[in-house]
């Protein structure tokens, strides 16, 4: 039914638990996961304004998404499933939606924590803004 599955991650154990059930869909169906870290564009906004800050950040958020796609990668190998990776920058649900879509994902798995911060309480979960902004099946997963 799926040949590819998306699987955002920023090493979080919501995102642990979305690759999880992601993986274990894919292995059932033979299909590919798209491992995707999406670096924040409104973080590094943020960094920008302090100045001699932004380099550091900017190399830490290199790092984090470099951890998260390597964990991500090897969850795919242990359970035998074909992987892609990548990182684009932007806010989140607009990059996994564009990248969904240029890349044909038949399903879209996301992780949703059950602590939800006050940013998340006024404005919004990106899991929220994930189901509203792409165009195909969404599985939310929750740890």
């Amino acid at each position: 039914m799926y040949r590819d599955i998306l699987i955002p991650t920023d090493g979080s154990d919501a995102s642990v638990t979305a690759l999880d059930h992601g993986m274990e869909i894919a292995s059932s169906m033979g299909a590919t996961v798209h491992l995707l870290h999406v670096v924040d564009v409104a973080t590094e906004m943020s960094a920008a304004s302090v100045g001699d800050i932004a380099d550091d950040l900017t190399e830490a958020l290199d790092e984090e998404a470099k951890e998260a796609l390597n964990q991500a990668e090897q969850m795919a190998d242990e359970a035998r499933v074909t992987s892609e990776r990548a990182v684009l920058e932007g806010f989140p649900e607009d990059a996994i939606h564009q990248y969904s879509t240029d890349n044909g994902i038949g399903l879209v798995v996301v992780g949703q924590s059950e602590d939800s911060t006050l940013t998340e309480q006024l404005f919004g979960s990106t899991t929220e803004d994930v189901l509203e902004s792409v165009t195909t099946s969404v599985l939310v997963a929750r740890e």
